[in-house]
């Protein structure tokens, strides 16, 4: 894989998502619908081959892509 798997825009959405915020509240902050952040997340598991939030999470740890 590349050495930078997520656009700007999927980093934030993943540093607010483990900061342990809901959709909802992801798309007031950065000013996106739900379905923007969603998206945002889909793109990402996909990415990556993963299922669900929580492997897309583990795996972008492992990859040094977010830090907690």
């Amino acid at each position: 894989m590349a050495n930078k798997i997520l656009t700007a825009r999927e980093q934030s959405v993943f540093r607010l998502l483990i900061t342990n915020k809901s959709t909802k509240e992801i798309a007031q902050e950065l000013n996106i619908s739900e379905k923007t952040v969603r998206n945002h997340i889909s793109n990402v598991i996909q990415k990556l081959g993963v299922n669900g939030r929580a492997c897309a999470v583990v795996e972008l740890l492992k990859l040094k892509e977010l830090s907690l």
